[in-house]
């Protein structure tokens, strides 16, 4: 099973839009910060060393609007690799009513740091996403 990682943001004035909801921008944001912080909280430093990831495709749903105030349950997890590509999901609850927000999946490509080239995804790099 995949591993997953959460983290709570709490809606701050800077985050809002005209209508005064979540500006789809910082969710682009958030969507990129969590995919980082779960790669880098999650694999080995020597397993970091490198290698870099690159976004290739972002397909985001907008399902419901967040206001200031409020805390956004994020969730995320690898749903699939092939070759250089990993597909991430990640999705944004509010944390008190459970409501989904936002939907994201993300293909993200694994790249040589040295020559920016793209390079498979090892399964020593799978595994660092596995569950017991």
């Amino acid at each position: 099973m995949m591993e997953s990682y959460e983290k709570k943001i709490i809606v701050s004035q800077a985050d809002l839009d005209d209508l005064n909801h979540v500006n789809n921008v910082r969710y682009v944001q958030w969507i990129q910060d969590i995919s980082k912080e779960h790669w880098q909280s999650t694999a080995p430093k020597e397993m970091q060393a490198g290698i870099l990831w690159v976004v290739k495709n972002h397909n985001i749903d907008y399902l419901s609007s967040a206001v200031l105030g409020d805390v956004i349950l994020a969730k995320t997890f690898i749903a699939s690799t092939k070759g250089a590509i990993s597909v991430r999901c990640v999705e944004m609850y509010n944390d008190k009513t459970n409501e989904l927000l936002v939907r994201s999946v993300t293909e993200w490509c694994l790249l040589n740091a040295m020559t920016l080239r793209p390079i498979r995804i090892s399964g020593k790099i799978q595994k660092v996403f596995l569950s017991d």
